[in-house]
């Protein structure tokens, strides 16, 4: 399977400003810039794009490991936060912080902690990343 998108910039970094689309559609020209990566100008940028698509690879993979073990979640919300950070020379992504609260009824904390760290770390995002992933997970009653 593969999966394409795509970016269009115009411009030098400060003042330049791009647009982000998906094959998919689910985005369209939606607007980037250095104002919506290092300010509150609105659009969306890279980390917030990787940190969407890591939340969503792992709340998938969360749901098929607890199916695995016979259990269906309710709900998963999973929020992930990207860390940018200046590095040598640049900047590099050097963290990812996922909070996941779910509803599985007949789930124990037990199973379910181990559900969610093997779904962290077998996520497909999870695994392209080279960053300290950590996670926060808490079954909700």
């Amino acid at each position: 399977m593969k999966k394409k998108a795509s970016a269009v910039w115009k411009g030098d970094l400060k003042s330049g400003t791009g647009t982000i689309s998906t094959e998919s559609g689910a985005l369209s020209n939606a607007p980037y810039g250095f104002n919506t990566r290092f300010g509150d100008v609105k659009g969306t940028n890279p980390e917030e794009l990787i940190g969407a698509a890591h939340a969503g690879c792992f709340s998938m993979a969360l749901s098929n490991i607890l199916a695995e073990s016979g259990l269906k979640a309710d709900s998963i919300e999973t929020e992930a936060v990207v860390t940018l950070d200046k590095a040598d020379g640049g900047f590099a992504i050097t963290a990812v912080h996922l909070t996941v609260v779910a509803r599985i009824p007949g789930a124990d904390a037990k199973a379910f902690e181990e559900a969610a760290n093997k779904a962290k770390a077998g996520c497909p995002v999870s695994k392209v990343l080279n960053a300290n992933i950590t996670m926060d997970a808490r079954l909700a009653s």
